[in-house]
């Protein structure tokens, strides 16, 4: 059976408090949920309605946003920002800041992003993407009986190639990584590392109908044979122990 990738249209802006699975619900795009669909929210309208949208007049920068800011050319505030959701900053060059987030993703900005949001105002990422994810995937429970899964997706760039991709921060009700350790191949060979990020390459496939612009910040994946398992993105990111970039 064919993997469909379904694209669920949001007319209006999503605002902090809002019902997102209701209003989900609600668009004349979605087709009745099915048992074992997967839901895949964007960041950005999470982020919009548990509030994560920062108002950067509030914003008081300190010397050292002050000075990157200066030689970068950006916004004192948004480098303010983007330091204080940051554990460590991993690269600074040409104008690009790359750092480790809080939540422990390798990505540009701390995941602040002032797309998409009104002019003076950015957004960060969830408090607890999984956390959100796996409240999401209740919700939908509740309100139609079905059992899903939900995916919270960001676009992150990548080392080493160019353009950026869309990846899982957040997961709820399936697997992170498809772990091939052990089967054989088709020569009967025992695989040993292959590892495969399924949550990330869901990501990848449902921003094919999301876009940036399209007022599709919800797709549903359907007919993916996923399994109900209680990972969270901390199944992704690699330990420090086996990491040979850091």
């Amino acid at each position: 059976m064919a993997i469909e990738i379904i694209p669920v249209h949001i007319e209006n802006e999503i605002v902090r408090g809002d019902d997102l699975v209701g209003i989900m619900l609600a668009s004349k795009t979605r087709p009745d949920l099915q048992d074992g669909d997967i839901l895949v929210f964007t960041q950005k309208v999470i982020s919009k309605q548990e509030g994560k949208t920062v108002d950067l007049s509030q914003i008081r920068p300190a010397m050292l946003a002050t000075g990157i800011a200066s030689e970068y050319g950006k916004d004192s505030r948004v480098v303010q920002l983007i330091l204080d959701q940051s554990k460590r900053i991993v690269r600074m060059r040409n104008g690009i800041i790359i750092s480790e987030t809080i939540h422990g993703f390798i990505c540009a900005n701390a995941g602040v992003d002032e797309s998409n949001v009104k002019e003076g105002h950015a957004t960060i990422l969830p408090d607890d993407p999984s956390a959100s994810a796996e409240s999401l995937r209740k919700q939908v429970k509740e309100k139609t009986g079905k059992n899903t899964s939900v995916i919270i997706s960001d676009t992150f760039g990548r080392p080493f190639r160019q353009g950026q991709t869309n990846v899982a921060i957040g997961i709820a009700g399936i697997e992170a990584i498809l772990d091939y350790a052990g089967t054989k191949d088709n020569f009967g060979r025992t695989l040993r590392v292959t590892a495969i990020a399924i949550a990330d390459e869901i990501c990848s496939a449902a921003e094919l109908v999301t876009g940036k612009s399209r007022r599709v910040p919800i797709s549903i994946v359907r007919n993916y044979d996923s399994y109900d398992v209680s990972d969270t993105t901390n199944e992704i990111i690699r330990q420090r122990s086996e990491d040979l970039f850091r």
